[in-house]
């Protein structure tokens, strides 16, 4: 597959986890984020992208001080602007009353995202399970490697 096809599935691939996601802090929170049909559900979800891909960086990058000093907590306050505004973007078809339902709707949206990503395989994360890698040869770089334990080894507590 060519690599512009490879960037297209997976810019669409985004998108509909972000429309999932949005989709379900909508449920959860119905009366607090609304829309008035799945045209401005994906919309809106574009648009979020958008702005978590041009903006959020940004404004990670001005409020560093304050990420540093509050241990990444607000992360969530950032998101929960941005929800904000799509909300008041795309007002009357797409809808965040208050800041404290974008606060909620923006910590759904990044629990769902999560979920999904780990669960597409989309994720910059990965668990891996099995036995252990065999040990690097020496002199080849990387991080030192861990002593090996013995499957006797027990830790009392």
């Amino acid at each position: 597959m060519q690599s512009g096809h490879k960037k297209l599935l997976r810019f669409l691939g985004t998108w509909a986890i972000n429309t999932v996601a949005v989709a379900v802090a909508v449920a959860v929170l119905p009366r607090h984020i609304t829309y008035t049909n799945w045209f401005y559900l994906l919309i809106a979800s574009l648009v979020l992208g958008l702005l978590n891909a041009f903006v959020r960086p940004v404004l990670l990058l001005l409020m560093l001080p304050v990420l540093i000093f509050t241990l990444g907590l607000f992360t969530l306050i950032i998101n929960a602007l941005l929800l904000r505004v799509v909300g008041l973007l795309l007002a009357p078809n797409f809808q965040v009353d208050t800041f404290w339902s974008a606060f909620l709707g923006a910590l759904i949206i990044s629990i769902v995202s999560i979920f999904l990503n780990v669960m597409t395989g989309n994720a910059r994360v990965t668990v891996r399970r099995g036995p252990p890698r065999p040990p690097r040869p020496p002199g080849q770089p990387g991080p030192p490697d861990q002593p090996r334990r013995d499957d006797n080894d027990v830790i009392d507590v």
